[in-house]
């Protein structure tokens, strides 16, 4: 098993917490799907501790999302070992309730989140640092033991996500991620330092193809940072020569914006009863994964403004469904706007 698709480049759904858990996964899925889906950030040492059972929730997947990656982080070597193993056995999906042969598609290492708890600790981002390159390396080799220990036929993938530094851009961490013989790289284009402030700077992430080349290793390299179309992605990775492309914050602006094909709806171009809708089926997924509380309500808020925003009278309507206490309220508030701008159709 490996990363990649027959088509070029291969495109990715960021992994971001409190957002692309299994059912925002379901409604890209169900509107066009990338090829490959990431789970929101898990710590492992969470998921070997008794505060296992309140993380579980951020792993959910369902078979119809097709290939999902597990999104790890955490410090301790030991914890990443047990994870993936239990990631490669089936043991977790089980745990998750999947049935027999449903399973994970692979695995991806957090070394680029640039939150400030985590740095802090030092994990994610803070691995960039030479100092801590030991322990970037003992995870690395921890989870791909576990996965090896996995009783799989083939290896799952391992991947790393991170940035082009920590400061300052820092090539020399490339290089040490190269020589690990890693299935793909994601290169998110800022250092931590940058966050989220400055545009993404592709030239690095060619520069890091450039060296994956060079060093003569099979590692894809995935670019990452502002890519707000499909099309422009596919420009990008053709200008870079890279392996795919993960789109993060663009999702928010469009759910189609992994289509292929024309007849898929350009978003700006989608009738407010449509919009509607798919919040509407959004709300009533929510509702059904999450039926014993483990999502509060106002989860459903950022995902209200991708929905309900582009037509007349969005901006009233978001406000309504954002007070709503109870998804039963959202539904109703969402039927009767979706009657309305159904009868009014000049609005479409």
């Amino acid at each position: 098993m490996q990363y990649g698709t027959d088509m070029k480049p291969m495109f990715v759904l960021a992994p971001m917490d409190d957002v692309t858990d299994t059912v925002f996964r379901q409604m890209v899925a169900s509107c066009a799907p990338p090829d490959l889906f990431f789970t929101e950030f898990v710590n492992v040492d969470g998921l070997m501790s008794p505060g296992r059972p309140n993380l579980l929730k951020k792993l959910r997947f369902v078979a119809p999302e097709g290939k999902v990656v597990a999104e790890l982080w955490g410090l301790k070597p030991e914890n990443f070992l047990a994870v993936c193993q239990q990631i490669a056995d089936g043991s977790l999906a089980g745990e998750l309730g999947l049935p027999d042969g449903v399973n994970f598609y692979g695995v991806d290492l957090n070394m680029g989140c640039p939150a400030k708890s985590e740095v802090k600790n030092g994990a994610c981002a803070a691995l960039i640092r030479p100092e801590n390159r030991d322990l970037a390396k003992s995870i690395i080799e921890a989870a791909r033991a576990g996965l090896r220990q996995g009783r799989t036929l083939t290896q799952m993938p391992l991947s790393v996500k991170t940035r082009t530094g920590f400061i300052a851009v820092d090539m020399t961490w490339f290089e040490f991620l190269l020589r690990q013989n890693l299935d793909m790289l994601t290169v998110h284009g800022r250092t931590r330092k940058q966050m989220s402030k400055v545009p993404a700077d592709w030239e690095i992430i060619g520069k890091v193809r450039e060296m994956r080349d060079e060093l003569g290793v099979k590692t894809l390299i995935v670019g990452n940072g502002d890519v707000m179309s499909r099309e422009q992605g596919e420009r990008l990775a053709e200008q870079y020569k890279l392996d795919g492309i993960m789109i993060g914050r663009g999702i928010f602006h469009n759910p189609y914006i992994f289509a292929t094909t024309p007849q898929n709806l350009l978003w700006e171009d989608c009738p407010p009863k449509e919009r509607i809708a798919l919040f509407r089926r959004h709300v009533e997924l929510f509702a059904a994964t999450w039926q014993h509380g483990e999502r509060p309500i106002h989860t459903l808020n950022k995902f209200c403004k991708i929905y309900i925003q582009g037509f007349d009278g969005a901006k009233e309507l978001r406000e309504k469904l954002m007070a709503a206490n109870s998804t039963n309220t959202l539904l109703t508030i969402l039927k009767e706007a979706h009657t309305k701008y159904n009868d009014n159709r000049e609005t479409d």
